[in-house]
């Protein structure tokens, strides 16, 4: 691995770190403001807003920027943020449409600073497939670990001492962050032969995701998941709470036994990914994560609802290694940034409706509709995609794309393969 890569290594673990003290943290927050499902949904819904509003035009822009750049200002912009929030607890007059204010522009900074990493990390590793997801299984690990594993509970901790705590901890992660990713070296940028309006950039960008079925399958998985994901999530603190009798810290616990299995679950991606094929491994483990939610829904204590998370997480991360890692392999460098917002736009828009979805089915029928629901979209999309993600489309795609590895920076757009059908 390059020098480099320990730095970007380092600075998404300590913000990662945060994340999972707000990720903790921001529901209960929300809950001790009210009992409403339908405001829970909106906190929650807020933050993923902005990749539905600005999705594929902010991966237009991010490869029109300097990539380092982007990512360092991004954190240093959203440390800044959490200081209104905290102040506004530190003073009791935290609302629940502060908290979603803050959770939409948490996301609009996530979608800047995700994108350029994304685009980043290839040319950082000279668009290598086997360092790539090696580099993704350690990142996805240690953000795991850090996110889902040691920071909720300590986000519950934080938040026993005071409401402003866990808030300013997070700001903490991204000042440090910002200076690590200052540090990065510089890559080159994509040097486009014609200066094309944004518009049109991001159409390209989106046009070149849509013509091709295994870049589709790749989007599709983590679209219709995020559905079922935010559904359940949206009503996850309720759910532990009232059937399951579970406390604010033993909600952090809940949170950690997800975050295991994903640290298991990326630990071991690409071992699966060389037993069973890149995509026999994502249709399997796409079926896992179905199955773990409706294990989840008929949970009749906390013990096996934290079991059933922990199987649920290792599905998610392996996938969360095994699908950016073929992506980053197979698409051109001067498309990175486009192709992994349109990527990560579809994903984000949906969970919006996933959110009001578990939101709605909660107050119209049950607490544990909402899990039922989502296993079944889980399950359906499995069946669905299995085919666009192959193993013989895969091996093709990577077959394809190999003799073209560092060519993305000479030209502004490249011919889509022959199998791929007209959309746009």
């Amino acid at each position: 691995m390059p020098t480099g890569f320990g730095r970007l290594w380092t600075a998404q673990t300590v913000s990662s770190l945060g994340d999972g003290v707000t990720h903790a943290a921001l529901p209960l927050l929300a809950l001790a403001l009210t009992r409403d499902p339908m405001a829970l949904a909106v906190v929650t819904a807020a933050g993923t807003l902005p990749w539905l509003l600005f999705g594929v035009l902010g991966g237009a822009l991010v490869d029109r920027w300097d990539r380092r750049r982007t990512m360092w200002i991004t954190d240093t912009a959203r440390a800044a943020l959490l200081a209104i929030p905290a102040a506004a607890a530190a003073l009791d007059v935290l609302s629940i449409p502060l908290l979603a204010t803050v959770a939409f522009l948490l996301g609009l900074g996530g979608l800047f600073f995700d994108t350029a990493a994304t685009a980043y990390l290839p040319d950082l590793l000279g668009r290598d497939p086997a360092l790539l997801e090696s580099a993704n299984s350690r990142m996805r690990g240690s953000q795991t670990a850090a996110s889902g594993f040691a920071g909720p509970p300590l986000g519950s901790a934080l938040l026993a001492i005071g409401r402003a705590v866990p808030l300013l901890a997070d700001a903490v992660s991204f000042a440090l962050s910002a200076l690590l990713v200052r540090s990065l070296p510089v890559t080159p940028r994509p040097i486009p032969q014609v200066r094309e309006s944004l518009l049109r950039q991001a159409r390209a960008g989106a046009a070149y995701v849509f013509r091709d079925r295994l870049l589709l399958g790749l989007a599709l998985r983590p679209a219709v998941g995020n559905v079922a994901f935010l559904a359940v999530e949206t009503v996850l603190a309720l759910f532990a709470h009232d059937r399951l009798g579970i406390a604010t810290f033993g909600f952090g616990l809940l949170l950690t036994a997800e975050a295991t299995g994903g640290l298991l679950g990326a630990a071991v991606a690409s071992l699966l990914g060389r037993r069973l094929g890149t995509g026999t491994a994502l249709t399997c483990t796409a079926a896992i994560e179905g199955l773990a939610v409706l294990g989840l829904a008929a949970a009749p204590n906390p013990y096996v609802a934290g079991l059933a998370l922990a199987v649920c997480g290792a599905g998610m991360g392996a996938t969360m290694v095994l699908g950016p890692s073929l992506r980053q392999a197979i698409v051109p460098a001067h498309l990175m940034g486009r192709v992994a917002s349109t990527s990560r736009m579809l994903a984000m828009c949906a969970a919006p409706f996933g959110a009001f979805l578990g939101g709605w089915l909660a107050t119209t029928y049950d607490i544990r509709t909402p899990l039922y629901a989502a296993a079944g979209l889980l399950l359906a999309m499995t069946a669905v995609t299995a085919s666009m993600t192959g193993n013989r489309r895969v091996d093709a795609a990577l077959r394809d794309a190999a003799p073209t590895v560092g060519a993305g920076h000479q030209t502004l757009e490249e011919p889509v393969r022959e199998d791929a059908p007209e959309l746009l």
